[in-house]
């Protein structure tokens, strides 16, 4: 009811199609998607990233911004000058779908008249989809996701955002949920988004870690007898999660199918075969795991090691690796010029809003309690339920949804941001003092 002064938002049947649950019906998205983006889309904050300051102040108005409409119909190269311009569009054309491209050296939309169009910056991005973990997830496959399998993508989050600032030293990084099955994160340091594309390819490999094809079973190999800090740390971080993942959750030493994966695993084929005897002797796959890294570390404290085998010191870490840490999309990261969904925008399919969160908070992100569109509007007519217009227009409309945890972690993302944009901007005016 609250949306009934808005009379271009409503048709005569949307409150009869509207789902009493907070259940996403994709039908509703064409009546929901209006609401969305003139009630509940945090512009301000969108904006105040996107522009970082406008320093310069060609950064924004030269920032790629796509949209994918109903039908799937595809608009790229479009930019917009402004917040309000920005705005205006959107709520125009309220897509389905929003990306976010390089700030290249003239206006996306002006790319078809200008010579020389190229992309100058843009933030160091990394992809993390659930259906790259296929094959050693069982629990669910595809598109399919559930509260068990997203335990990866809490390694992922972790191990990365460690990574990337320890080894790297960014401090601001946004991490996003897709919306359906998997995480984005944006890093957003001046440093990073300055990056070349070479640059970023070495980034990239320094961080896949798991490399090969679906016909390789061995995918990490760990070759120096001196563990590498990204490796140590990543390992640790997978050890608090393995035996509950690996042996309860995923099962996956439930049967020789399974078990055979990892024991493939082994390069040595007499312990590979001795341990496969064993595994039917035992009644769990908590028991098959101690067994085969307790005959492994045998191995290896005796000092029984075959190189030329493969039988190398950190066997049990390449396992664990391989089973748990992050699989990247590195194309994703490499690419200067990439589109990658913007955060606050709408899985079509799901209804879910693409949420910000905080990655010191991962082990709580729960995807499963993402809001959808229709939770959204239905939380906002609970909220304003026997208030007065005024009591109403007095808070923001997404205070008053379960999105207000997320744009509250954007703020403090934020802020955190300005400090560096305000050096810039410091620097910048300095360097025109000199001049």
């Amino acid at each position: 009811y609250i949306w009934a002064a808005d009379t271009k938002l409503c048709r005569s049947d949307f409150w009869t199609k509207m789902p009493s649950s907070t259940a996403f019906d994709p039908s509703l998205l064409p009546d929901l998607l209006p609401i969305y983006y003139k009630r509940i889309f945090p512009y301000n904050q969108y904006y105040k990233w996107l522009s970082y300051g406008n320093v310069p102040k060609t950064y924004f108005p030269h920032r790629e911004i796509s949209f994918t409409l109903e039908d799937d119909i595809y608009l790229r190269y479009q930019s917009f000058k402004d917040q309000e311009e920005m705005t205006k569009e959107i709520q125009r054309r309220c897509p389905h779908k929003i990306d976010i491209g390089a700030v290249y050296s003239f206006r996306p939309k002006d790319h078809r008249t200008v010579s020389v169009f190229t992309p100058l910056e843009r933030e160091l991005v990394f992809d993390i989809d659930m259906t790259d973990y296929d094959e050693v997830r069982t629990c669910c496959s595809g598109a399919d996701i559930c509260t068990m399998c997203w335990k990866f993508m809490t390694i992922a989050v972790k191990v990365l955002d460690a990574a990337l600032r320890q080894d790297f030293g960014y401090k601001h990084l946004l991490w996003v949920y897709s919306g359906r099955r998997g995480v984005h994160c944006w890093v957003c340091d001046a440093s990073a988004r300055s990056l070349s594309q070479a640059a970023r390819s070495a980034l990239a490999e320094y961080l896949q870690v798991i490399r090969g094809g679906d016909n390789q079973a061995k995918k990490v190999e760990i070759k120096s007898n001196t563990l590498h800090p990204l490796l140590k740390r990543s390992d640790d971080i997978c050890k608090k999660y393995f035996e509950e993942i690996v042996c309860e959750e995923q099962d996956m030493l439930s049967s020789p199918e399974q078990w055979n994966k990892i024991l493939n695993l082994i390069p040595d084929q007499s312990l590979r075969e001795a341990l496969e005897k064993s595994m039917a002797s035992c009644s769990n796959s908590f028991q098959r795991w101690k067994t085969i890294e307790t005959e492994i570390k045998k191995i290896i404290q005796a000092g029984k090691l075959d190189y030329k085998k493969g039988m190398r010191a950190h066997l049990l870490t390449e396992i664990r690796l391989q089973l748990l840490y992050p699989r990247l999309d590195i194309n994703v990261t490499k690419g200067l010029n990439h589109l990658l969904k913007s955060p606050f925008c709408i899985h079509p399919k799901t209804g879910r809003v693409c949420v910000a969160f905080d990655p010191n908070n991962a082990d709580s992100f729960n995807h499963l309690e993402v809001p959808t569109l229709s939770q959204l509007v239905e939380e906002i007519n609970q909220y304003d339920a026997g208030k007065s217009e005024e009591e109403r227009s007095a808070v923001p409309e997404y205070k008053k949804t379960s999105m207000k945890s997320s744009v509250l972690c954007l703020d403090v993302f934020l802020n955190d941001l300005a400090k560096e944009n305000a050096q810039r901007r410091l620097e910048q005016t300095d360097q025109k003092k000199d001049f």
